[in-house]
């Protein structure tokens, strides 16, 4: 499969209907925990619709050309949450499911630092060559292609050149 190209609208989408298959599953949670970067957006979103607060846990494995080369996975040493508990019904986030890796090492993190009572992962996107299933996704990918983020942009220019785009325009 060609690598799959997505826009702002299509990226957007898909995180609603994300939100809506989760919402229809019926399952009650207290909690949401983005894996930052690529959960920030859908974690964000989904803590509004939810109106559930929002805990942030970093984790980087992508670094090289074009932040395409897979690395050693890193967590941060602590969550980011304004709450003075973690909930215990915790709906993990990610932007996909790829090799699936740092959903399955999120949920380690977060059960060996918190009392869990049950925790689910919800994704964007799905792919087959995943070692973890999600619970929840808006797309499966059964070819597993290379997905383009619309922010992406970003990694391929630094601020200065934004800044001269802007001074020329």
């Amino acid at each position: 499969m060609p690598d799959l190209y997505v826009t702002w609208s299509e990226y957007h989408k898909n995180i609603e209907t994300l939100a809506i298959t989760i919402y229809q599953s019926g399952w009650e949670f207290n909690q949401i925990v983005c894996l930052a970067k690529g959960g920030l957006r859908v974690g964000d979103i989904l803590c509004r619709l939810f109106r559930q607060p929002l805990a942030v846990l970093c984790a980087s494995s992508y670094g090289g050309k074009d932040n395409q080369i897979r690395g050693k996975l890193i967590f941060s040493e602590h969550l980011s949450m304004t709450t003075p508990t973690l909930g215990d019904r915790v709906l993990l986030v990610d932007d996909l499911a790829d090799s699936g890796v740092t959903l399955g090492e999120g949920i380690n993190w977060l059960k060996n630092r918190y009392p869990i009572q049950e925790i689910r992962t919800g994704v964007i996107w799905h792919k087959a060559c995943s070692i973890i299933k999600p619970d929840y996704s808006a797309q499966y990918l059964p070819d597993s292609p290379w997905i383009h983020q619309p922010f992406e942009i970003y990694e391929q220019i630094t601020a200065a050149q934004l800044a001269d785009r802007y001074q020329n325009s």
